[in-house]
């Protein structure tokens, strides 16, 4: 069994790994008749959880739109223009200062065409661009070829009349085809890859930048992190009044019921161990009922922040005593009454099942924020590693109890102090429903909970919580003791300076402490904290190389794209800060490659994908796109590539939206130290 956890753990680190090319938007294209001469093609996308596709007619300052272009029109012509068809959501986007209108789930888009021939031959392609709240595709092109016979062959028999319109469609024809020949190179022309060969610009880093990710084991770390997240749940649901008394009254029970310690000792360790294989059970549940790609939409979709954002304000009212969180009684009874009428491990197993349900209103919240929390990972096995560690941290007391019965009495009574926990743990929900709201706020560009707000709030939450720590706030379900421990004190006295340290945050300071849970500074209206800034001094790959070869520095490629949302908030949120600034501005060479940039190639060039399809290159974005795909192995942007210009191999793994301020000069700072050795 541990051997299939090991290898399964070791494949999903694999796939994540080697799972740079995103696909998340799939097309069926159609010509469908529609009447008499008239016909339509149909472009149906299927878009994936978390993903959008941008419609037409956005403007030239917006983000990529779609649009249809002809490469061949024989005995057809376009009728007006590509339209899209199906529910589309429209909303104001705050960066680029317009509304936007784009397809989620499934989406459609039409251009109407006429027949002018008896037989037809069409050629041509669809552009489009998509997005999630953390990445976004190049512009992406849908092929689209059909020919064969016309409903025309039967709409006018006349010879004079067909032959005029005969004579229309050639001439109609030559002029397409000259324009296309114009287009077409007179000569062939040596592909990307030959004409850049002695700068080593085209050959594939995908194994090396695999490797980097590999050394780092990123992933590893995640997974221990959650497992300690899970472990520090399991010790405070401990601390709690549903399960702290529950402690040595069965710990006792085991003790009285055998004779022999060892006999007691074997029991608690088995109840112990059934404890973790019940949460466990519940990780692995979850797991299977979401899946990865639900995890995933979790961190990506609005709605799912909004949900999450109300699921842990009720728990939160629940811990501060509004009402209790309770299962059913006959659950519990009836389980109860199974686990006396059974004997040996069965019996021992339904006490701890029973544990579960009577202390659901308080480890119930705790589960679920855990649940939240580790969810928006979007890893499949985050909730098996959290409920492993929350179930480990429950089990311990029972089980070091047993072996130490004399600790029992010299363990903490029950009283008013495990209330005081609910209410703490109360505080710390409410403050992460607020970063859950947040990300809805900005996906849907409510601007309720801009940044000056967000911390607003959070210095009123903290401010609170060490009032209430003080005693200078109460709940219904507080004693009336102004005894204030030592450990209160302290505990009080970190959440107000926490408080205060967020201050300055409400005129513009960066708070780096918590910049990954605020909203992006550009969203803050009132700042006197001078941001610097950040321009790429080369937008094309082969000066920048060479550029960095003279001057003995190392290159950061910036995968870009002027409709790239994402790409915005990273300029505005990370390249703002000043170690940023001033490693990217004085010891980098940047370069910023924009993949929707229209500017046509000299001729367009025909190149075969990694998987055997072959493309036509017709614009600078174009190249620039190929060229990530092909030596990057990615496809989505941002995406930043850090590369040592004198061999052209990476000098660190690939880094894209990710708006931790202290990861990314990590991240820069690695380069910088491997491009010295």
């Amino acid at each position: 069994m541990r051997r299939n956890v090991m290898s399964f753990c070791l494949l999903m680190l694999t796939v994540i790994m080697q799972a740079q090319i995103t696909n998340p938007v799939h097309f069926k294209t159609e010509l469908k008749t529609t009447s008499g001469d008239m016909a339509e093609i149909l472009f149906t996308a299927m878009i994936d959880n978390g993903w959008h596709v941008y419609s037409t007619d956005l403007g030239q300052d917006g983000p990529i739109e779609a649009t249809f272009t002809a490469v061949k029109l024989n005995g057809a012509e376009l009728v007006g223009k590509l339209q899209p068809r199906g529910k589309l959501t429209e909303q104001y986007d705050k960066m680029f200062g317009m509304k936007l209108r784009y397809f989620e789930g499934k989406g459609t888009f039409v251009q109407t065409i006429r027949f002018t021939k008896p037989d037809y031959a069409i050629e041509g392609y669809l552009e489009y661009g998509a997005c999630s709240d953390e990445m976004c595709l190049p512009p992406t092109q849908v092929e689209f070829k059909s020919s064969g016979k016309s409903p025309v062959a039967l709409a006018k028999p006349e010879k004079d009349e067909k032959a005029e319109k005969t004579e229309k469609a050639e001439s109609t024809e030559a002029d397409t085809v000259k324009a296309v020949e114009a287009e077409a190179p007179t000569e062939a022309e040596p592909s990307i890859e030959e004409a850049s060969k002695d700068m080593d610009l085209w050959t594939p880093i995908t194994s090396d930048l695999n490797a980097f990710s590999q050394n780092e084991n990123s992933n590893s770390t995640a997974w221990w992190m959650i497992f300690l997240q899970g472990l520090l749940g399991g010790f405070l649901a401990i601390l709690t009044p549903c399960v702290w008394p529950i402690i040595p009254m069965t710990v006792s029970f085991f003790l009285k019921r055998n004779k022999e310690r060892s006999k007691a000792i074997n029991e608690a360790v088995t109840y112990g161990v059934s404890i973790v294989v019940i949460y466990l059970l519940l990780g692995l549940i979850v797991t299977l009922f979401f899946g990865a790609s639900a995890l995933n939409a979790i961190s990506t979709n609005a709605l799912f922040n909004i949900l999450i954002a109300l699921l842990l304000i009720v728990f939160a009212a629940s811990f501060f005593g509004a009402f209790e969180l309770t299962l059913p009684s006959k659950w519990t009874n009836w389980i109860d009454q199974k686990s006396e009428k059974s004997t040996g491990l069965l019996s021992i197993f339904l006490m701890a099942f029973t544990l579960t349900l009577v202390s659901f209103s308080c480890t119930g919240p705790i589960i679920g924020f855990l649940l939240v929390a580790v969810s928006t990972q979007g890893s499949i096995i985050a909730p098996t590693i959290g409920m492993l560690g929350f179930a480990i941290a429950l089990a311990i007391p029972f089980t070091l109890f047993a072996l130490f019965p004399s600790l029992l009495k010299s363990a903490p009574k029950s009283g008013g102090w495990m209330n005081t926990v609910k209410v703490v743990l109360a505080f710390i929900e409410l403050a992460f429903a607020l970063k859950f709201l947040s990300v809805a706020d900005l996906a849907y560009g409510w601007h309720l909970l801009d940044r000056e707000v967000f911390v607003s709030l959070w210095i009123v939450l903290f401010a609170l919580l060490g009032s209430y720590l003080l005693g200078w706030l109460k709940f219904e379900h507080d004693d009336e003791s102004r005894h204030i421990g030592v450990t209160r004190f302290f505990l009080a006295l970190a959440s107000l300076s926490f408080a205060i340290y967020m201050v300055p945050g409400l005129w513009g300071a960066p708070l780096k402490a918590i910049s990954a849970f605020t909203p992006p500074m550009n969203t803050q209206d009132f700042r006197q904290y001078q941001q610097g800034s950040v321009e790429a001094r080369f937008t094309d790959y082969k000066q920048a190389l060479t550029a960095a070869r003279a001057e003995g520095k190392p290159v950061m490629i910036d995968f870009t794209g002027f409709g790239c949302v994402n790409c915005r908030k990273m300029e505005a949120a990370v390249w703002t800060d000043p170690r940023v600034e001033d490693i990217l501005n004085n010891r980098y060479v940047v370069v910023s490659l924009y993949v929707d940039d229209k500017t046509p190639l000299p001729t367009p060039v025909t190149v075969t994908e990694t998987d055997g399809q072959q493309r036509t290159l017709r614009t600078v974005g174009d190249k620039w796109s190929y060229l990530q795909r092909t030596k990057v192995g990615a496809n989505t942007q941002p995406c930043y590539v850090l590369l040592d210009p004198r061999t052209g191999k990476p000098l660190n793994g690939l880094r894209s939206y990710d708006e931790d301020i202290d990861g990314y000069v990590e991240f820069l700072q690695t380069g910088l130290d491997n491009y010295k050795q």
